[in-house]
């Protein structure tokens, strides 16, 4: 697999001008490091599917992913470094599908941001790592990982957020679309924490009490 990353980015292709260029080479130990800690986090999400967290081993997630404890502690360091690497790739996953899901709406802004937070909902709903965290009594450190507004989760969501924003409405205050990333974000966490209805539900209901100012600043 790893020479299959290397061989791809090693391939020539040819420019308008018919003139053969060079893609970027990834290096061979960067496309490892990549390819080893894909390997040990799909094998914990696939462990997470048959036990919790709280019984999960790191052996057992090396045992699945092929390799020895030693060189996921190697790679990870500790059992939480872990946990959190795991948390910020699945962000980024629900990330991706908050963008989808803002730019098929784009035309309609509440109907935009009321289907990103459903899909964000349902997507944390569903992952087995984030539902342990949030139901947890954070013993780990885990919950304020996730719930501390200068770390890498909470406020790289909101980055990233408030970036989807201006690409689809650039003509748009960016203060105010930072601000409504803010809430949304903040919001977002503390429902998948303890929701109180399903995530469609408390989409619309918070598009419907954020309206008028959704309304004001990227118009309706």
């Amino acid at each position: 697999m790893s020479a299959l990353i290397v061989s791809t980015s090693l391939t020539r292709t040819r420019g308008a001008d018919n003139v053969v260029d060079m893609a970027p080479r990834v290096p061979y130990a960067e496309a490892a490091k990549v390819l080893l800690r894909d390997t040990l986090l799909n094998a914990a999400s696939d462990l997470l599917r048959e036990k919790s967290w709280q019984d999960l081993k790191m052996g057992d997630i090396a045992t699945a992913a092929g390799v020895s404890r030693q060189t996921l502690y190697k790679e990870f360091r500790s059992r939480q470094l872990f946990a959190e690497a795991y948390i910020l790739r699945e962000t980024e996953v629900f990330l991706a599908a908050v963008e989808e899901a803002i730019v098929a709406h784009v035309a309609e802004p509440r109907e935009a941001l009321a289907a990103a937070l459903e899909v964000f909902l349902t997507a944390a709903a569903e992952e087995p790592l984030i539902k342990a965290i949030v139901a947890g009594d954070d013993s780990d450190g885990l919950l304020s990982t996730v719930t501390n507004h200068a770390g890498p989760i909470l406020h790289g969501s909101t980055v990233r957020l408030t970036e989807m924003l201006v690409k689809q409405w650039p003509d748009t205050d960016h203060e105010a679309l930072n601000r409504i990333s803010r809430y949304l974000v903040r919001l977002a966490v503390s429902y998948a924490a303890s929701p109180d209805g399903t995530p469609a539900e408390i989409a619309r209901e918070t598009v419907t009490v954020l309206g008028p100012y959704l309304d004001e600043v990227l118009g309706g």
